[in-house]
């Protein structure tokens, strides 16, 4: 029987460009990727993150505000791949080490909105080996397709899924040098990965940018760090630490 243009579409769930739907179309991404969680000040608050290729093999690449903020590093740093609506398949992997960019650190320059942990081993084994790990460019340029995927937990999202949003980015033309994608992505997204050269098929991609920022009056916007010297220098403490 040929299939019906539902059909179709159904068997073939991701779509280019998307603002912003639940990933359902496997793949590696749905284990590198994770929700992020942490105390800050009083609270336990939420970002995402990506495994990543690295030399210790336990490297998670989030957004800066996501190991600082106001000052302050946070504690209790948990990253949980492949979170699915409370669930933790893989376990959840607790921080040794937080890093950020040296900018970031100092001053919380918005460009430089980049941070990273090292995770300890978990029941003997490490991060990369218990849920693999994506690839990561620096200086990659700018104005290519893209895929982004988070964890967003402000309304209209409640957390529970990954999310994804995809299609051409641009470069901010207001406060920032960073990537520009269309998405609707809310908070709790923050620190998830971007990705160029991303296969919807096998769920591998380069990861080139994390969630950052969106501004107020433009809505359904996100906006990702460049990925310069910078934030290598900071991937390089990571994963030599």
């Amino acid at each position: 029987i040929a299939p019906t243009a539902a059909s179709a579409a159904a068997a073939s769930p991701a779509s280019f460009p998307q603002a912003g739907g639940a990933w359902t179309g496997g793949g590696a991404v749905v284990k590198t990727s994770g929700r992020v969680f942490f105390t800050f000040g009083d609270r336990t608050a939420s970002c995402s993150g990506d495994s990543i290729t690295s030399a210790n093999g336990s490297t998670v690449i989030t957004a800066g505000h996501c190991v600082k903020y106001q000052g302050t590093w946070h504690t209790n740093w948990i990253f949980v791949p492949g979170y699915e609506n409370g669930n933790a398949p893989y376990g959840q992997w607790s921080a040794t080490k937080t890093f950020a960019t040296d900018q970031w650190a100092a001053s919380e320059d918005m460009n430089m909105d980049v941070g990273l942990a090292v995770v300890a081993p978990l029941n003997g084994q490490k991060l990369s080996q218990a849920v693999g790990a994506q690839g990561i460019l620096f200086n990659g340029g700018y104005n290519k397709k893209m895929y982004s995927f988070g964890f967003p937990a402000a309304a209209p999202y409640d957390g529970t899924k990954l999310v994804y949003c995809s299609g051409n980015t641009g470069k901010d033309f207001l406060l920032t040098k960073d990537h520009s994608l269309g998405c609707n992505m809310t908070g709790g997204s923050s620190g998830g990965p971007w990705f160029q050269d991303f296969n919807e098929a096998t769920g591998l991609g380069t990861q080139v940018s994390v969630n950052s920022f969106g501004y107020t009056f433009l809505p359904n916007r996100m906006f990702g760090p460049y990925f310069g010297n910078e934030a290598k220098a900071a991937y390089d403490k990571a994963q030599n630490s």
